[in-house]
């Protein structure tokens, strides 16, 4: 168990109901929208905020995982309106990240001082402006601007994950990079009838809930 006790300490047992939530969310992504599925997906990072506030974590750490299980909430329904909120809860979450690691790094400075860390930021870079304009020819005019903020965001919290000294966080900043990147595609480049969408939404999942551990773990006992 990654805390003191066994799986009767409050931390680690909340830590198992997350991955359990988050199994059982992972069986229920090709169903149709229901209050399990909803209440399975919301819990699995409601229950990662719970944990960071129950150790004591950071303070950002717990919101930004909050908003994200708001995001994760939204997203469980199918409509724009529950995209667009969505979009807005993770934006939110990214920009509290963007500030939890910038208060935490060595500043981006440590960019410069370590020649894999800034090649690491010009791939992020690179891939973020990649996916952009693939991705600017299909959206729909109102999407233009928040997608392009969002992915402002997510490129934000990549970078400055790359100056902290923890492997994990750096680990979980570009699995959630990743996440996103297959959410989009599925969403706006790959037909809806394409074989494909069999593993976008069970990719996503994985990807998304292995990145918010692996930040929430990095935190907590790095």
């Amino acid at each position: 168990m990654p805390f003191p006790g066994g799986p009767e300490a409050l931390p680690n047992g909340t830590l198992l109901l997350s991955v359990v939530a988050a199994v059982l969310y992972l069986f229920m992504t090709g169903r149709e929208p229901s209050w399990r599925r909803t209440l399975a997906k919301t819990a699995s990072t409601a229950l990662l905020a719970v944990l960071a506030f129950l150790v004591g974590g950071p303070v950002l750490l717990v919101v930004a995982l909050a908003l994200s299980a708001a995001g994760d909430a939204f997203l469980a329904h199918e409509g724009e309106p529950a995209f667009m909120a969505g979009l807005g809860s993770f934006l939110a979450a990214h920009l509290a990240y963007i500030v939890l690691f910038a208060q935490s790094g060595a500043g981006l400075a440590a960019l410069a001082a370590e020649p894999w860390r800034l090649a690491a930021a010009l791939l992020m870079l690179a891939f973020s402006v990649v996916m952009f304009r693939q991705l600017r020819p299909v959206l729909p005019p109102g999407l233009l601007a928040p997608v392009a903020v969002y992915v402002a965001a997510i490129l934000g919290m990549g970078v400055f994950a790359l100056t902290l000294p923890s492997w994990v966080v750096i680990a979980g900043a570009v699995l959630f990079m990743a996440s996103d990147a297959i959410l989009a595609a599925g969403r706006f480049l790959i037909a809806e009838t394409s074989p494909r969408q069999a593993i976008v939404r069970p990719a996503v999942w994985i990807l998304y809930y292995l990145a918010q551990v692996a930040i929430t773990l990095g935190f907590l006992l790095g």
